[in-house]
């Protein structure tokens, strides 16, 4: 299909160069993909430069975690003409091919509101100002983020994870997940009630998320379970991250004070359990690492003598050094080298 084809016969995929350059309330309209079917549901993906690719590898610049969706998909691409900007969807030789308006094309002008359908991703053209775009945003946080603690939910961040995992294993760089979970945060439901509890976990929310470095990526899970993943961090550093979140959390004194009861003087200290896997060293399966980070979570819980627990057998502490008495283990180096807790 030629441009000029495109241009004489196609009024779906047609982008009059007026759209471009329209403003409301004299802000200009800027163009964004927003996502409406697949992992990145509801956000809107602004198309800021000339050309924005769309593939599976991890050099494109709208990357899908999709094996319907090949490598290098497809592109969009900004066209200058007479009077403002016209854009354009083009498949790159795809497997699966790249549809606009349910139709397979090589390539087409792309109109304001036009569907783009790439493997299972579905996404709509818009033309945004300021108010549509702020509007948008808005109910990507919505979706994609906590009501109570503004982390993300559990759902998107196993949508991170599986992205961070595709990039750690091009790149070969490690990662670590950390599974969180507050010790008996039932007593602090029954004893200050629900409020004091859902403040309790806004609290920790914020401790979190201060306590990690700034690219690193946490969630709530629910209830009062979190979790988190450390970018280009293996175990040691891992443990630096868990030991800073455990510290703050432990010092913390939150308040037990509600409306019913509105002493301030009512203080309480809450602990919290860490478990600790790694790519690749525990597995290269995204939910297999929060699976084995949980499950060490667990096992943490039942040994008040140490405070976190990890998973990998071959980490080189025990492999290249003898705990006290000869046992040759991870179990027996996290015990007679991790600090007890006081």
């Amino acid at each position: 299909m030629t441009a000029e084809h495109d241009e004489k016969t196609s009024d779906t995929t047609q982008l009059h160069s007026t759209q471009r350059t329209s403003f409301v309330k004299g802000l200009e309209r800027r163009p964004v993909l927003t996502s409406l079917r697949g992992e990145l549901l509801a956000t809107p993906i602004p198309l800021e430069r000339d050309v924005v690719t769309i593939g599976r590898a991890l050099d494109a610049d709208i990357r899908l975690n999709d094996f319907k969706v090949s490598r290098l998909h497809a592109q969009i691409c900004a066209e200058s003409i007479e009077g403002g900007t016209r854009f354009r969807v083009r498949d790159l030789g795809s497997t699966n091919g790249t549809l606009v308006n349910g139709q397979v094309v090589p390539e087409a002008l792309l109109n304001n509101g036009d569907k783009i359908l790439i493997g299972d991703h579905l996404f709509r053209f818009e033309l945004l100002d300021e108010i549509d775009h702020q509007f948008q945003q808005q109910i990507h946080r919505l979706i994609a983020h906590d009501e109570l603690t503004g982390l993300l939910t559990g759902k998107s961040f196993f949508t991170e994870l599986k992205r961070e995992a595709a990039r750690a294993e091009m790149e070969n760089q490690p990662f670590c997940v950390l599974m969180m979970d507050l010790d008996h945060f039932k007593l602090v439901n029954d004893k200050y009630g629900h409020l004091v509890g859902s403040r309790t976990l806004q609290d920790i929310g914020v401790i979190i998320k201060a306590s990690l470095r700034s690219g690193d990526v946490a969630a709530r899970f629910g209830g009062e379970e979190f979790a988190c993943f450390l970018l280009d961090a293996d175990y040691a550093q891992a443990l630096v991250a868990a030991e800073r979140v455990r510290s703050a959390v432990e010092a913390h004194l939150f308040s037990g004070a509600n409306v019913t009861s509105p002493d301030s003087s009512q203080l309480f200290r809450i602990t919290i359990s860490i478990g600790i896997s790694a790519f690749p060293d525990d597995s290269k399966d995204a939910v297999q690492l929060v699976e084995m980070a949980d499950s060490a979570c667990t096992e943490r819980r039942g040994m008040a003598a140490i405070r976190f627990v990890l998973i990998n057998l071959l980490w080189p502490p025990w492999k290249h050094r003898s705990a006290p008495g000869g046992a040759d283990s991870k179990q027996a180096f996290l015990q007679h080298n991790l600090i007890p807790d006081v």
